[in-house]
């Protein structure tokens, strides 16, 4: 018998018994589809965090000195109590590091965490839990904020203390309906007026948060409303990716020598990217997929178990027409062919429907969720490679005991 039509009868027998094939590879097709769609959502994130999230909080070509480093997850009580004796990162820290780094595109000095939140209001209009941020005339530059109606902040604003505010794009919408109605117009924000001077245009939502509901202020105005922060950043944004490690020392030295430290002390200030933030996620990304491929493989190998007892089933119910076959003159090898061509089939038709059920998982997953999620490549071939290997290991014995079987013994056979 050919392979082909190996192939083919071992369909027809998966379609001729599409209950029993169906429930016979269920463990298969809910092992794949898990994996596709995991893997999917992991990698969507991954490249979600890489080219979204931190370019959000950090900026792109950017980096931040700040009083403590951008570090997600736990620190121990020791390290937290040396960060806390840390100076905070003042304005007099600023010029050093504009002196180190001339070829900057942008340095600005903001407010740090945690972010205030207040109601602001405009006549008989209020919209709650607004963020609320003081910054200097650069971090626009550094978010790379576009002004969809009015005038950005200024450096004249910081320096007068100017009562005004720029509006996230949200807030101008639900306040006035029109963003260019906002400019000009008066909000209270903790019972001070405010002057809307601009209103920035629509950034997008982040794993379903929006990027949109704040107010922003010059620095020395949002100090006098709620007081210097503990937290201060400076944000230092360069032309290109490449400049950016380079300019990282340069604004370290020039740190050390605004905090006076000699060497041999250590840094009592963090100059960080975005890359904290991605190593993270990256390191809690691993924990995962090492727990992935352990309940993949155990809905796998009972699934392989199953298709081992239906083909041994199978060879039991096809006594006959094996002895038939042997008594025409199949060989050993053709049985065995024959046996295994259907078990690694029907394995692979359990690889395709789990795939294409990972697939549509993970759309439904990025259709009704912030979550992203991309199928890759890598895991298809995955998915295929585990149903093209489970058919071959556990097909071999069923296969085997065919080949094995009496002539004139399987031609008596009822």
């Amino acid at each position: 018998m050919q392979l082909t039509e190996a192939i083919l009868q071992a369909l027809q027998t998966v379609w001729s018994h599409k209950l029993r094939s169906f429930f016979t590879l269920l463990g298969i097709i809910v092992s794949v589809a898990f994996l596709i769609a995991v893997v999917a959502v992991i990698q969507g994130m991954n490249a979600y965090v890489r080219e979204r999230l931190a370019g959000a909080i950090v900026g792109v070509n950017a980096f931040q000195i700040r009083r403590d480093p951008i570090q997600v997850g736990f620190i121990d009580d020791l390290a937290w109590s040396r960060i806390q004796r840390r100076p905070i990162i003042a304005p007099q820290d600023v010029p050093y590091v504009e002196r180190a780094i001339p070829d900057a595109q942008a340095i600005a000095l903001q407010s740090g965490w945690p972010t205030p939140t207040a109601n602001v209001a405009w006549r008989n209009r209020t919209i709650g839990d607004a963020f609320v941020f003081g910054v200097t005339a650069p971090y626009q530059i550094v978010q790379d904020y576009q002004i969809a109606a009015g005038d950005p902040l200024t450096d004249v604003d910081v320096q007068q203390r100017r009562l005004v505010a720029i509006l996230g794009y949200d807030v101008a919408e639900k306040l006035f309906e029109d963003a260019a109605r906002a400019v000009g117009q008066r909000v209270r924000i903790r019972g001070w007026a405010f002057t809307i001077k601009g209103v920035i245009a629509k950034k997008g939502t982040v794993l379903g948060q929006s990027w949109d509901g704040f107010v922003m202020l010059p620095l020395t105005t949002f100090e006098a409303l709620y007081g210097r922060r503990q937290t201060t950043v400076i944000s230092v944004k360069m032309p290109a990716a490449d400049q950016v490690a380079e300019a990282m020392l340069r604004a370290e030295e020039a740190m050390r020598i605004a905090h006076r430290l000699r060497p041999g002390q250590d840094d009592d200030f963090s100059v960080d990217t975005a890359e904290g933030l991605i190593s993270f996620w990256q390191s809690l990304t691993r924990v995962i997929f090492t727990v992935v491929p352990a309940v993949v493989a155990i809905g796998i190998v009972v699934g392989g178990i199953v298709i081992m007892n239906i083909m041994l089933m199978s060879v039991t119910e096809r006594t006959r027409e094996i002895g038939i076959r042997k008594s025409l003159g199949a060989t050993r090898r053709a049985i065995r062919r024959q046996f295994l061509a259907e078990s690694v089939t029907l394995s692979l038709v359990g690889g395709v429907l789990g795939l294409a059920a990972g697939m549509a998982l993970a759309g439904l997953v990025g259709a009704v969720t912030p979550l992203p999620a991309r199928v890759t490549a890598w895991s298809v071939g995955v998915a295929l490679g585990l149903g093209l290997t489970v058919g071959v290991l556990f097909g071999v014995y069923p296969a085997a005991r065919a080949a094995r079987l009496d002539p004139i013994a399987a031609l008596r056979a009822e």
